[in-house]
């Protein structure tokens, strides 16, 4: 017989079990005789000798040894202990596996990522075309330089944020060659603006956010100063509420203003501590987090992100608008 795992989903989960594979067609006989049959459902709740299986299933002992000899002799079940009893030695068995199955050699087909929850389906939609099931990542994931650069001559300290959220992304579909992720100056240089992006960062340290702001659902209040500029916080353009707070972000999907195309998704915060606030409420939270959302082209949500076991990190969020 060949081992192998059963995957089994759940509403909330997914679960695995070992699974035999009858390769012959004696074990498989020996397992459809009704009587043969009950003896494994019976070995699968607990490990019992012939004389307690017989009085359990109210069937003579020597028809019960009978059908036990020839599930030894097919593997399906095993001796896992002995015991003296009345003076003579009782062995106890169990089924070797808690499932049997049939295979047939063809019909195999390839998946690229395992089965995904609900949840993952949503995202997987809020992503679509940059991510389209199956098919290789189809974009840019843009984080800022670590350089001074742009008119706050900011260095991006988020950029590892990214790391976190790729590797989200690859457990939900293919990858693709060469590098998925880039600087924002890179993305400049090359002109790549009209690709598929997502934008990790703030404007003050994403050149590339910093200029789809004006098109963002809820924007960053850029203010000018003898400096360049100074950023004021993230506006609600529904409701016009301000949220200046460091742990604030904003994640939202727009059309692409350099390719209608494309899309664009954007993942920013305040600070680097919002922007992170963004990836978790993506990556851990996403049911909350794209609760409002359907299937539209343009999309945006406010996040705070909480330090809930006061360890002075970001571990929660909470959906503001």
């Amino acid at each position: 017989m060949k081992k192998k795992l059963l995957l089994a989903k759940t509403k909330r989960e997914y679960r695995v079990k070992d699974i035999a594979i009858f390769d012959q067609r004696e074990r498989l006989g020996a397992a459809l005789n009704k009587l043969s049959w009950k003896i494994l459902e019976a070995l699968n709740e607990k490990e019992m000798y012939p004389m307690e299986l017989a009085r359990q299933l109210k069937m003579h002992e020597q028809k019960i040894y009978y059908h036990i000899r020839k599930l030894v002799r097919a593997g399906l079940i095993r001796v896992v202990r002995e015991e003296e009893k009345k003076g003579a030695i009782a062995k106890y068995y169990k089924v070797s596996f808690p499932a049997f199955g049939v295979e047939l050699p063809q019909g195999y087909r390839v998946i690229h990522t395992m089965p995904t929850s609900d949840a993952d389906e949503k995202v997987k939609r809020f992503f679509n075309p940059i991510m389209i099931d199956g098919d290789p990542f189809n974009g840019k994931v843009v984080v800022g330089s670590p350089d001074p650069h742009g008119p706050f001559k900011a260095r991006a300290r988020d950029g590892h944020y990214a790391t976190y959220l790729t590797l989200f992304l690859g457990r939900l579909g293919g990858s693709q060659e060469g590098f998925a992720v880039k600087l924002d100056v890179d993305i400049k240089a090359e002109k790549e603006e009209g690709s598929n992006m997502i934008l990790v960062g703030g404007p003050g340290t994403n050149l590339i956010t910093q200029e789809v702001n004006d098109f963002l659902p809820i924007r960053f209040d850029m203010m000018a100063s003898k400096h360049g500029f100074l950023l004021g916080g993230l506006i609600s353009q529904e409701t016009g509420n301000v949220y200046s707070g460091d742990t604030v972000g904003v994640i939202a999907k727009l059309v692409n203003p350099w390719n209608e195309k494309r899309r664009i998704v954007v993942l920013a915060g305040n600070k680097a501590v919002g922007t992170k606030a963004c990836v978790i409420a993506l990556t851990r939270f996403s049911k909350d987090t794209l609760k409002n959302y359907i299937n539209q082209d343009s999309f945006a949500t406010l996040i705070q992100g909480f330090d809930l076991d006061g360890d002075g990190k970001v571990d929660s969020v909470e959906v503001l608008e």
